[in-house]
């Protein structure tokens, strides 16, 4: 097997529902890790005693797996291969090639003695058809391009070396991509980077979002993925984006924005944040916030000068990190305070963070800690920056974001 970088988050999560009576499902942007994922997977299957007949795989993006056969060819032909008393494990990459693929994975699910493993590009894996077909029955795994510590891993980079940690975050990390793929290509340089994400993105918006959802005003789509890009970590609304759009001479009626916006979560280019009242402790309804599943697309989306808005860049690096660690996350608001993230452990524990590149002066620490301090409760607290000299204050911890990236 071709040398891949540990998954190992992803890995312990699979391990921990194999032979569980749910169907896993693997979902996450194109070219996130999914298939890959999937084969460092079936290798820790054969370290374990599973034997090479067991396990089944099948990349639907090859024409060979699908061209001419109905979802009844393909079932009966996995079905044929079954080892008679063994557990069999069944890898369904793509699955959503198939034609009538949920009968396919509904097929496979219920025969003894098969575990099932799926992939998709997009939300059509758990449409509305495919969750009432399977509802109870799965587990949905979301994958994340890589994290700064698989980054730096890929890289061959020493995690324990902080100056070039702080080269690799400041300048290529937050900058290039953390894509798989992508980080393979930089050896070849920038430019190769850049088609890359290009085309990723344009297969996304052609065949996950337009075709399938018959968008004919490609314009007004295009100018509303550039402005969510430009205003990561902004409050938005759809009736705001549709405002703003009407000023610059493009009329786009608010229900559209909204469903252009769904359309782009469901394919996970962005992640949509609620707001979470931090007196009332209730979700609200109105003004979520954006983040994007890689901070390279950036440079496809917007293209603009990244010292200006790095704060914003480093934001959306720490949520995508909470969101890997398994948080339910919000952003706080109250009438006179607002917090960047609450989060919901996994353990069911409550923490805030707030995040800055740094705070370099006086009315920096004061409106960063402040935020903080405001929220009269015990819950941690938690104040993320680049700066080398960390200072705690009233109860809030403050942390370099570069190792407490790399702690876990």
């Amino acid at each position: 097997m071709a040398r891949y970088t540990n998954r190992k988050q992803y890995i312990d999560k699979l391990l921990s529902y194999k032979d569980k009576d749910l169907i896993k499902v693997v979902s996450g942007l194109r070219r996130s890790g999914k298939s890959t994922l999937l084969e460092l997977y079936r290798e820790q299957l054969f370290k374990l005693g599973v034997g090479k007949r067991q396990v089944q795989f099948y990349n639907f993006e090859l024409p060979e797996n699908y061209l001419n056969k109905n979802w009844d060819d393909i079932y009966f032909g996995i079905k044929n291969k079954l080892q008679a008393d063994k557990p069999n494990y069944v890898f369904l990459d793509e699955v959503q090639n198939i034609p009538l693929f949920e009968k396919l994975v509904d097929g496979l699910f219920v025969t003894e003695n098969v575990d099932v493993y799926i992939t998709g590009s997009n939300a059509f894996l758990l449409s509305s058809e495919l969750a009432t077909l399977l509802s109870g029955r799965y587990i949905e795994i979301s994958i994340l391009p890589f994290s700064f510590k698989e980054y730096l891993t890929a890289r061959d980079i020493d995690i324990s070396n902080k100056y070039l940690n702080y080269e690799a975050f400041c300048f290529d990390y937050i900058n290039e991509t953390s894509l798989p793929k992508g980080v393979e290509l930089r050896e070849e340089g920038f430019d190769k980077i850049y088609e890359y994400l290009e085309a990723i993105y344009t297969t996304i918006v052609e065949k996950d979002i337009t075709q399938r959802h018959q968008i004919n005003d490609k314009r007004a789509f295009g100018n509303i993925v550039k402005f969510v890009a430009s205003n990561i970590g902004n409050p938005l609304s759809p009736g705001n984006i549709a405002k703003t759009l009407k000023q610059d001479g493009q009329s786009t009626h608010h229900s559209t924005v909204e469903k252009y916006l769904e359309y782009l979560t469901a394919s996970f280019v962005f992640y949509k944040v609620n707001r979470f009242d931090l007196k009332g402790k209730k979700q609200l309804a109105t003004q979520e916030k954006y983040y994007l599943v890689d901070a390279g697309l950036l440079n496809v989306l917007t293209g603009k000068e990244r010292t200006t808005d790095r704060g914003h860049i480093l934001e959306n690096i720490v949520y995508l990190e909470l969101l890997r660690r398994g948080n339910k996350i919000w952003t706080g608001t109250a009438r006179n305070a607002e917090v960047d993230f609450v989060c919901k452990t996994r353990t069911g524990d409550i923490e805030y963070y707030q995040v800055a590149w740094e705070i370099s002066s006086e009315k920096t620490v004061e409106r960063e800690f402040g935020s903080l301090e405001k929220i009269n409760d015990n819950y941690p607290k938690y104040l993320l920056t680049t700066d080398s000299f960390t200072q705690d204050r009233n109860g809030v911890k403050h942390l370099n974001v570069f190792n407490w990236l790399l702690e876990l």
